[in-house]
């Protein structure tokens, strides 16, 4: 006995007509025997309230059962009978006939996992499909009642392989290696198949541009239980990369593409090189879709053609951006973005917001301004430089600052989750804070302010040029391409140090490192979620200190605070750490903070999270000195393709005079 293996319930039955037949005329029949009834019951003068039976469609309810677990959600998800039952009702002939179609569909999944000797019985109402009453019992069913459909799944004793063998050209030692087939091995279709997709794919890696491996034909031997499996094997001569062409390029320079493909004329044939040189054309984020179309045959220099077709994207973008939180208030702006400006997929993103529009921890409204240019190959295809310059204007309970920057970055990728970026940054800024010491005489201090009594508050307001050299180290496993999407697994760290001058008064220099991590558990690695992705278990952790420079001389916008969305939710933003007499941040020169966070997915849009944050700012190089402060709060999630819209409310665990009641968190995407 010989067949194809397939890999799960795929087989198909062409019954539906006559299905639908049967029903249209038994429900024309019904229609007239009803109307009969209906005459003879008004001359006889019978009642009228007498039972109708035999609806249609017919309601059913259906039960599946099997003596293997691992089985039940791919027999629930391949059989008719439950994915229909709601969408295509069907009449009692229909069912019957569904039913049928379910037990050849069923053993064909049986098969597929290598139970060949399998069974699957059906019932409805407690008889066998085979029964010749089950018809008329179904007919008698009142209007509104479900029959009972029950069907039962025996797996009997697995198959296992006892032969692999080849025909036609015999492959090479590592292609067939790639099968990863043995002897013993279940006899599971999937497996199977993907063993000769992986043998296909090997050959092809390897040069065999034209290789083929058919779907291999399996031989059952039910007394032996074991099944041998033979496949046909077509290798074609090795061969190089032949010309390479792009199609569909209107703004962008075929040059520049050129220099950053990772293929080349020439290079031995490899379809997963080919792929990869797809991939990272598409990264660019210039295209919607690139394809790629390779010859049929090779050329006289034994080069097979490959042509890349790419369909560009909008050349430009707008977009609108918005935040809330109620110590920051809101926050509205609005983004253009010429996406290859050059044609060297070279992005230049200008945008302007307005912030703090109301919240409990701001003075004012005020602004933030930017525009960036990006060469994405500088010297190597691995290496990006970032051109930035910004304007922002706040007024907060810790200071009022005016300031604009200047930036430069390169940012090198080294390795699929490490990269690295070096920099150089000045920023002019214009910052007025109350000051440390109330005896200052500085004509830039304003009069102490004699309703403080006993102690007396001054505003200072300083000018400071900050010169930069910040180095970072970035880490990331979630594979994710934008921050916005919801990480589901991995890591991502960061590690910065800042060399930095300031002039100003007092002039000052020191050195800032900051670290970051956060960490991602899917609860159903772990064995404690049934639905892979649903339940996320996220942890965050952050820390940073300021050497070199005292709490008097490091810039108020240059010190650490914390409180808010991004390290304490619950307490006012930069509440947290120490502060003047007023209850008014002052800042401090080390920080750390934590933040344990569980996330579970609702239905398909919806979501829920709680979550507890801590942390401490100190006025001293330990970042562990400090007043340890904890918030806690819920959170809701709706999913949007873009990312989740969030919204958390937090509570300060040990509330103090100056803190509110709660905090109000809304925005996009994940806290972290």
């Amino acid at each position: 006995m010989s067949s194809t293996l397939t890999r799960n319930g795929s087989r198909q039955h062409d019954v539906g007509a006559q299905v639908t037949d049967r029903s249209h005329t038994r429900r024309r029949a019904l229609a007239r025997s009803r109307f009969h009834y209906l005459v003879h019951s008004a001359l006889l003068g019978l009642p009228l309230s007498a039972p109708l039976y035999a609806a249609d469609p017919q309601p059913y309810k259906v039960e599946v059962t099997s003596n293997d677990s691992k089985l039940d959600s791919t027999l629930k998800a391949t059989s008719e009978l439950l994915t229909l039952r709601e969408t295509a009702p069907v009449g009692p002939f229909g069912l019957i006939g569904r039913a049928r179609s379910d037990v050849e569909r069923l053993k064909t999944v049986l098969e597929s996992f290598g139970f060949y000797q399998g069974t699957v019985t059906i019932t409805i109402n407690g008889l066998a499909l085979e029964d010749p009453t089950v018809a008329e019992v179904l007919n008698a069913v009142p209007v509104g009642q479900d029959a009972q459909v029950k069907v039962t799944c025996v797996t009997g004793t697995r198959y296992h392989l006892r032969r692999i063998e080849f025909d036609g050209e015999p492959p090479p030692v590592a292609a067939a290696e790639a099968l990863g087939l043995k002897t013993g091995d279940p006899a599971v279709a999937a497996d199977v198949l993907a063993g000769g997709e992986r043998m296909q794919t090997q050959l092809q890696d390897n040069g065999y541009a034209f290789a083929k491996v058919d779907p291999p034909v399996a031989y059952e031997d039910p007394a032996a239980q074991a099944l041998d499996v033979k496949f046909h094997v077509v290798t074609g001569p090795v061969l190089k990369i032949g010309a390479i062409r792009f199609r569909g390029l209107r703004r962008t320079q075929e040059s520049f593409l050129r220099k950053r493909l990772l293929l080349h004329t020439g290079e031995q044939y490899s379809a997963s090189n080919i792929e990869k040189a797809r991939t990272d054309l598409l990264g660019l984020g210039i295209f919607t879709t690139v394809s790629v179309t390779t010859g049929t045959t090779a050329d006289p220099d034994g080069g097979v053609p490959i042509t890349f077709r790419a369909r560009e994207r909008k050349q430009h973008a707008v977009s609108i951006s918005g935040a809330y939180s109620s110590d920051l208030g809101g926050r509205a702006g609005v983004s253009w973005t010429d996406r290859n400006t050059r044609g060297e997929a070279d992005p230049l993103t200008v945008s302007a917001s307005v912030i703090n529009l109301g919240g409990s921890a701001t003075r004012g409204l005020g602004y933030d301004t930017s525009a960036t240019y990006g060469l994405p190959q500088l010297g190597r295809r691995d290496q990006s430089l970032q051109f930035g310059v910004g304007a922002l204007k706040q007024y907060l309970k810790a200071y009022d600052q005016t300031a604009a920057t200047l930036s430069a970055t390169v940012n090198r990728k080294l390795s699929t989750i490490w990269s690295a970026s070096l920099g150089i940054r000045a920023e002019q800024e214009h910052i007025t804070q109350e000051s440390i010491s109330q005896t200052s005489t500085d004509p830039s201090c304003s009069a102490p302010n004699p309703t403080l009594s006993p102690e007396l508050t001054q505003k200072c307001t300083s000018n400071y040029t900050l010169l930069s050299v910040p180095i970072g180290l970035q880490y990331d496993t979630t594979n994710l391409t934008s921050p916005l999407d919801d990480p589901r697994h991995g890591m991502r760290a960061a590690f910065t140090v800042a060399p930095t001058l300031s002039i100003g008064r007092p002039n000052a220099k020191f050195l800032i490192t900051q670290a970051t991590a956060s960490i991602y558990f899917d609860l159903n690695d772990l064995g404690l979620s049934k639905t892979p992705g649903r339940s996320i278990l996220a942890l965050r952790g952050l820390g940073g200190v300021a050497r070199g420079a005292g709490q008097v001389s490091l810039p108020p916008d240059q010190r650490f605070y914390a409180g808010g969305s991004g390290t304490i939710r619950g307490y006012e933003y930069q509440s947290v750490g120490p502060t003047f007499f007023d209850g008014n941040p002052i800042g401090g020169t080390a920080i750390n903070a934590g933040t344990a966070e569980f996330r579970q997915r609702f239905g398909t849009n919806f979501g829920a999270v709680v979550f507890v944050d801590a942390g401490q700012v100190s006025n001293n190089t330990n970042p562990f000195e400090g007043t340890l402060r904890f918030g806690t709060g819920v959170g809701f999630r709706y999913y949007t393709p873009i990312g989740p819209i969030r919204l958390d409310i937090a509570v300060p665990l040990e509330r103090r005079s100056r803190d509110a009641a709660f905090q109000v968190y809304i925005g996009l995407g994940q806290a972290f």
